[in-house]
C-alpha cells in the first residue's frame, strides 16, 4: 500500500512501499533502531534494550538477543517474504531457543558468555549496559538466569511481508502452547535520503503472561505488593505515603510483573503516557527520566523534575546530571525524605 507524503498540505508525492534486499539490511536496521519493534505492544511498561546480534545457538546463531527490563529475554528472527525457507522461519526460531536452553546448563554461563562478547565487541559489558539502560542490574539478571534455566523467551519473527498463513500459526499457538510468538511486519519506504518504516505486530492480540519464573510470572496487585513491602519495615511508611499520593494523583497505576521484586507504577497522563516514577517492593525508587519523551512539554517537565530532585540533599549524588537515564534511588537515600519528594512531585504536577 502507498502512503502520501507532503510538505504544509502542498506537493503530495506518492511513496510505493519496497523492501530490504538483503535480509542482513533489515537485521542491521533493527540492531542499529531498536524502537523500531513496538515491543510495548507485546509487553507494557517495560524498557528494551538489544544486547547482541548474531549470537551462537546451536548450529545457527540468532539475528537479534533483547532483554527488557524485568530479565524477559527477547529471540529475534529476520526474514524476507521472497526467501524460499520462510516457510520454516517458525521453526527456526523455536529451535534457536531449545538451543539455548540446551546449551547452558550452568545459567551463569550464559551471562558471563553474553557479558565477555560484548566487551569484546563495544568495550562495556553486559552489567554495564544493563546499569546504564535500566538503572540497576542485580534483579535483571537473576531473572535472565531464571529464564535460560527454565527455557522461558519470547520469540519475534521480522518480516518485510508476513502471509496470512503464519499469522494464523502465531495465532494459534499463543492460544494452545506456552509458547509466546509474535510476527512483526515492516513495511518499508525510502523517500530521498528519508526511510519510513512501518511495523504490524501480530500476535499480541492473543498474548498470555510472559514467563519468567520457573512456573508463571508473578502477577502482582496492592495486596501482593505490600504483604512483600513488609519485608522491608524501614520503608513500608515512605512506599505506602507515596503510593496514596499516588492513587490520589495519578490517572492510572498500573502493576509490574517482576519474577521477584513487584512494582507500581503511576501515569500522570497530562505528563506523559509513560510512568514517571516506579516504586519496588524492596524499596527502591526508580525515575524513569529517560522515557519521558512524549512531547517538547513532556521533555521540558521532565528537566524541571530532575532540578527539583536534585535540590532535596539526599537524593543530590543518585540523580545525576542526565535525563537520559533511569536512575535508581535506594530506600536509605529516598524513605526519610519522602514528604519532600511528594512535595516536589504535587507542586510540578500542579504547575502543569
Amino acid at each position: 500500500m502507498p502512503i502520501i507524503i507532503s510538505k504544509k498540505g502542498k506537493d503530495a508525492k506518492r511513496i510505493e512501499k519496497t523492501s530490504f534486499k538483503q535480509e542482513e539490511e533489515l537485521q542491521k536496521y533493527v540492531y542499529e533502531n531498536p524502537d523500531s519493534i513496538p515491543l510495548e505492544e507485546i509487553k507494557e511498561d517495560v524498557r528494551f534494550l538489544v544486547v547482541d546480534r548474531e549470537f551462537p545457538a546451536g548450529p545457527g546463531s540468532i539475528d537479534i538477543l533483547e532483554v527488557d527490563s524485568e530479565g524477559d529475554i527477547y529471540i529475534i528472527e529476520t526474514k524476507l517474504y521472497k526467501n524460499p525457507d520462510k516457510r520454516f522461519v517458525l521453526a527456526q526460531v523455536l529451535d534457536y531457543g531449545a538451543s539455548l536452553w540446551g546449551s547452558y546448563n550452568d545459567p551463569d554461563e550464559f551471562i558471563q558468555k553474553l557479558d565477555q562478547r560484548l566487551t569484546e565487541k563495544t568495550g562495556t559489558g553486559l552489567l554495564e549496559r544493563l546499569e546504564s539502560s535500566f538503572g540497576s542490574n542485580e534483579n535483571i539478571t537473576i531473572n535472565m538466569k531464571q529464564n535460560i534455566a527454565t527455557g522461558n523467551f519470547n520469540f519475534i519473527i521480522l518480516m518485510d511481508k508476513v502471509s496470512s498463513q503464519l499469522k494464523n500459526l502465531i495465532l494459534y499457538m499463543n492460544q494452545n502452547s506456552q509458547f509466546s510468538v509474535y510476527v512483526v511486519e515492516m513495511e518499508y519506504y525510502v523517500h530521498e535520503d528519508h526511510e519510513i518504516l512501518i511495523p504490524h505486530v501480530f500476535g499480541a492480540e492473543s498474548k498470555k503472561k510472559t514467563v519468567s519464573s520457573v512456573s508463571e510470572r508473578k502477577k502482582w496487585d496492592e495486596e501482593s505488593f505490600f504483604k512483600a513491602a513488609k519485608l522491608v519495615p524501614e520503608a513500608y511508611d515512605a512506599i505506602s505515603k507515596l503510593y496514596e499520593f499516588s492513587k490520589e494523583k495519578a490517572d492510572e497505576i498500573t502493576w509490574g510483573t517482576g519474577a521477584i521484586t513487584g512494582s507500581f507504577n503511576p501515569k500522570f497522563h497530562a505528563i506523559s503516557e509513560k510512568s514517571i516514577f516506579s516504586v519496588w517492593s524492596n524499596g527502591q525508587l526508580t525515575v524513569s527520566f529517560k522515557w519521558l519523551d512524549d512531547s517538547e512539554e513532556t521533555l521540558k517537565w521532565r528537566e524541571k523534575l530532575l532540578i527539583e530532585l536534585r535540590k532535596i540533599k539526599p537524593l543530590e549524588s543518585h540523580v545525576p546530571m542526565d535525563v537520559n537515564r533511569y536512575p535508581v534511588i535506594p530506600p536509605k537515600a529516598w524513605t526519610p525524605v519522602v514528604d519532600e519528594l511528594i512535595k516536589v512531585l504535587d507542586n510540578l504536577l500542579k504547575a502543569k
